[in-house]
């Protein structure tokens, strides 16, 4: 963590963004999400089931959230296929 005590909050802006470009390797911009995309936080997820995701997203080549997303798609066609849920647009 760096601290920077001054009255002038510019001046520890400055020094921030600077080392974080140069030293730390990374900007101190906020990240814009995707237009239509959401956030969601989960707690309390067993560890072992968290390992084995993670593992099976690393066999298939994919990134946990895109292996949760198809994993939770495929769910969702298969109740609209079954009429508990309604059809989606598309």
């Amino acid at each position: 963590m760096i601290s920077v005590l001054s009255y002038d909050s510019k001046v520890c802006q400055v020094l921030f963004d600077a080392l974080g470009r140069t030293v730390l390797g990374f900007t101190a911009m906020a990240r814009t999400p995707p237009e239509g995309t959401g956030a969601w936080n989960f707690r309390d997820i067993p560890r072992d089931l968290m390992r084995k995701v993670k593992m099976a997203a690393a066999h298939e080549g994919k990134t946990v959230k895109d292996f949760l997303i198809e994993l939770a798609e495929a769910k969702i066609q298969e109740l609209e296929r079954k009429g508990i849920l309604p059809k989606g647009k598309g």
